[in-house]
């Protein structure tokens, strides 16, 4: 178990003092998001293996690691996500992207199935004044259509269903593990689109469809806290079955329908219980910060929170590996 840095990748949040940052503090791996901006060049809806591997080098020139990457801009596979027109272009361009990531030698790709993203409602004050990201269900519900029309709970398992038959035995051949972040928030539906992961058993069944250790999950600790489930057991089940990819390690104030995020230590869940059952289980993969609470005096990508986080992180894999 190690720590792990999320950094966006755009010519700003790439740049060496960022790097820097991530390496000092005693961070190992790095995890690249990118849901709508990006340093790596769009080519037609599809990423190139040589931009790849120049992104890999540059980050290993810093002594890191770049071992996942967390989204494609949501245009690539918003039509395979909803079924749309250009979903047998969007299949071929993904499956070329893939293969290339697995081939410029980054392990993991994490996704989501959220065609409009992680929704948020106006922030809200938390320890000592610092804001921090809140969803309140009723406000959430007004807001309008994200993509012109109602979409079916059905229709979009059946979307995904023929995804993860495509791009699972090519993730096997390639040697690259895919994993699903949950629902954020997880609920029903906003904005006319099902948010198919929001539960226990939604998961479960995404490793069903095709049972494979490439078809796995990017466990965001945070919003499966976020689901009205037992936290413990999710961890429990899914880590001692080794699906877990990778952990977005953060706490929230409470399950849905209303929470705002939480400092790490502030939050409902016991990070160290969960860290135990974690390490209880051999788990062999990092965790990293993901959003922090945004404090008096901090940058826009938030360095001083994430400092925060990650010491709190290392101290804690430290405890349990030490009790």
């Amino acid at each position: 178990m190690r720590s792990g840095q999320g950094i966006y990748p755009s010519s700003i949040w790439i740049d060496e003092e960022t790097l820097q940052f991530a390496s000092q503090f005693g961070t190992n791996d790095i995890v690249l998001q990118s849901y709508d901006r990006s340093c790596i060049p769009d080519n037609g809806g599809k990423w190139e293996k040589y931009d790849l591997v120049k992104l890999r080098l540059r980050v290993e020139s810093y002594g890191l690691k770049l071992t996942a990457l967390e989204n494609v801009p949501s245009s690539f596979y918003d039509h395979i996500m909803l079924n749309g027109p250009r979903r047998d272009e969007q299949i071929e361009n993904m499956i070329y992207t893939i293969r290339n990531i697995a081939r410029a030698g980054i392990p993991i790709f994490g996704y989501n199935w959220e065609p409009s993203l992680v929704w948020r409602t106006p922030y809200e004050l938390i320890r000592g004044g610092s804001n921090a990201t809140a969803f309140n269900e009723k406000m959430g519900k007004s807001y309008p259509l994200t993509h012109h029309r109602e979409y079916s709970e059905e229709e979009m398992w059946e979307n995904l269903e023929y995804w993860i038959k495509i791009i699972t035995p090519i993730a096997e051949e390639e040697g690259i593990r895919l994993g699903i972040h949950p629902s954020d928030p997880p609920v029903p539906k906003l904005g006319g689109v099902p948010r198919l992961f929001r539960s226990f058993a939604a998961y479960k069944r995404l490793i069903e469809i095709y049972p494979s250790d490439s078809n796995a999950i990017e466990f965001c600790q945070g919003s499966f806290s976020e689901m009205q489930e037992d936290i413990y057991e999710m961890i429990e089940y899914f880590v001692s079955r080794r699906k877990i990819l990778y952990v977005h390690f953060r706490n929230v104030s409470n399950p849905v329908p209303d929470f705002k995020e939480e400092f790490i230590n502030t939050g409902y869940v016991d990070m160290y219980k969960a860290m135990q059952i974690y390490h209880k289980h051999n788990f062999d993969g990092l965790f990293m910060d993901d959003h922090v609470p945004h404090t008096h005096g901090d940058t826009e990508w938030g360095h001083r929170g994430r400092a925060f986080a990650n010491g709190y992180i290392q101290a804690m894999i430290e405890a349990v590996q030490k009790r």
